[in-house]
């Protein structure tokens, strides 16, 4: 009995299991498919990630769609109604973004396109910014960092990482509990970090750090002042081209440090002020770092953000950068010649035979090797257009290279370089600043202000590269060129899109020139500046604000003007 009994109770079970999949099969045959799909931009045009999506169905919520946004604004809802409900349902879809107004979409069966069974509805939804309180906070924030930054009241660094773990906290603590405070996400904020940035200032701090070893920078000043032959002026001018053409291919922070301490000994040595020789290099070291994609940071964010080449910005920006650089050198003889003129140095063979002992290439295998790798990274600079190669890329070759060569032969101390030469602080600001600058993106600041500048630009291309160029030169004379170009560059390719006949490009060279030529007009400007000023101060060379700004003003606000010449005639 116990046997026929167990067979009953599995029968049983079978039956179930029958009675339930045909149950379920005629419950998939009797339910539609229904596909709501599309996208969600701003009114840029500019594609809403992380949107909130949800659902209702005559007013109750679908349970099973609470979803997100991807990366390109898109998304995607998958329902399942019987027939008769959907013929009977209104299908209501609100779309919802901290920073942006709420969209709310109703549908109905008339709405959607029937195919074997399966019903389609696409919808394009654009979203309008709203002044929430996320914006506001984050725009207090980002201002507040900004002055922290200009006005050096606090390390730059830690401003731009205070601002942005500010706005990080603000999002996780009372943006769970209301929306409105949400400023940026997480992963919104590691995405906004522009690596390639990163990499490539990595890349060539370490490649400078291994060559200053060698000497090179300090035999490359006594030979300045052997072709000058004694004269002064002849001097400064070798001195700025050298300057000019060095911040091309380097950093001109990097090209500033190791000429400073070299040229304050050369000028007391010819008893004249450093400060004559050191604020041309400074305004040569900015108009130099202009003409190529890797001279400036402004430039290597600039280049990175819009896909421009190491070429094209030879192409579009050198020969602007050298007529500057000769303009300069005929203001330089009207400012300083009277300083230049106090040089008492009797015996010039002496002085250079004595420059010449102490300033000698320490390393020639360790410098010979540094330029072969430097040679390779610049040729690949060139080439990475046409390999679709990201600069950081090349950068970080040649630093390996000449890192493991250093290592290898014990020629440089590898734990004191990574320790000093590279600048962790400003990779560091790097990282928070496009923090900072994607925050104020997501509330949308730089859409109110991209609005701003088309406003008073009305459209036109003439207008509009004169607006950029002179806001940027005269916002960069004041702020940290770094952080207003990383504001701007979201900003300018708005406007690339929307004015007719900017997608030559005309803005970016615009806000290229406009950043770092305008970082000249005041001690503030760029990095370069107080890196300089700040060891002259410590020699006990110092100059106020006013007296910096006393020279180079007037030569910002020439090459400046060359420099919108230059964007209208040749390059519109």
């Amino acid at each position: 009995m116990r046997i026929y009994f167990r067979f009953f109770v599995l029968f049983l079970l079978l039956l179930i299991i029958v009675l339930g999949n045909i149950s379920l099969a005629s419950e998939k045959i009797v339910h539609n498919n229904i596909y709501i799909f599309g996208k969600i931009i701003d009114t840029h045009k500019e594609p809403v990630p992380e949107a909130e999506v949800k659902v209702y169905v005559n007013g109750k919520p679908y349970h099973e769609t609470h979803i997100l946004t991807e990366l390109d604004g898109s998304f995607y809802i998958d329902l399942l109604l019987k027939p008769e409900e959907l013929k009977q349902s209104r299908i209501d879809i609100v779309f919802s973004k901290s920073a942006y107004k709420k969209e709310d979409v109703s549908l109905t069966a008339n709405d959607f396109a029937e195919k074997d069974g399966k019903y389609y509805a696409k919808l394009n939804i654009t979203l309008k910014r709203a002044l929430s309180p996320a914006f506001w906070i984050a725009t207090g924030v980002f201002i507040l960092a900004y002055v922290l930054i200009s006005f050096e009241l606090l390390h730059r660094t830690l401003a731009a990482m205070l601002g942005a773990a500010t706005m990080l906290v603000i999002t996780y603590t009372i943006g769970v509990f209301n929306p409105d405070y949400r400023i940026l996400s997480y992963d919104s904020a590691i995405k906004s970090i522009d690596m390639n940035v990163i990499f490539l200032l990595m890349g060539m701090m370490i490649i400078i750090g291994v060559l200053k070893n060698t000497g090179v920078f300090q035999w490359c000043a006594y030979k300045c002042y052997q072709l000058s032959r004694g004269n002064v002026f002849i001097l400064s001018v070798v001195l700025m081209i050298f300057t000019g053409f060095s911040s091309a291919f380097l950093d001109n922070v990097t090209t500033m440090l190791l000429l400073t301490p070299v040229t304050i000994e050369i000028a007391l040595a010819l008893g004249i002020n450093p400060l004559s020789l050191l604020i041309p290099e400074i305004l040569a070291s900015n108009i130099g770092g202009t003409a190529t994609l890797i001279g400036d940071p402004p430039n290597i964010m600039i280049g990175s953000y819009a896909g421009l080449t190491f070429l094209q910005f030879v192409e579009k920006l050198a020969p602007v950068c050298v007529l500057s650089l000769i303009v300069l050198s005929i203001y330089n003889r009207f400012v300083y010649q009277k300083e230049y003129n106090k040089s008492h140095i009797e015996d010039i063979d002496a002085f250079m035979e004595k420059l010449r002992q102490e300033y000698q290439i320490t390393d020639k295998t360790l410098l010979s090797f540094g330029l072969l790798v430097m040679g390779v990274v610049i040729l690949m600079f060139l080439l990475h257009g046409v390999l679709h190669m990201e600069v950081s890329i090349a950068a970080l070759f040649g630093a390996s290279i000449i890192f493991t060569y250093s290592a290898l032969t014990k020629k440089v101390d590898i734990a004191h370089l990574v320790e000093k030469d590279i600048e962790w602080l400003t990779l560091l600001f790097f990282i928070f600043l496009f923090m900072l600058v994607g925050a104020v993106e997501e509330v949308g600041l730089l859409d109110i202000v991209a609005d701003w500048v088309l406003h008073l630009s009305h459209g036109n291309l003439i207008a509009a590269i004169c607006l950029i160029l002179w806001v940027s030169a005269f916002m960069s004379a004041f702020v940290d060129n770094i952080p207003f170009t990383a504001t701007m560059l979201p900003i300018t390719a708005y406007l690339t899109k929307v004015i007719p006949g900017a997608e030559s490009g005309v803005l970016w060279w615009a806000l290229a020139l406009g950043a770092c030529f305008g970082g000249n007009g005041t001690m503030i400007g760029a990095s370069a500046n107080v890196v300089t000023l700040g060891i002259a101060e410590a020699t006990g060379h110092r100059t106020t604000f006013f007296g910096f700004m006393k020279v180079a003003a007037p030569f910002t606000i020439i090459s400046v003007l060359i420099a919108n010449l230059w964007l209208i005639f040749f390059l519109k």
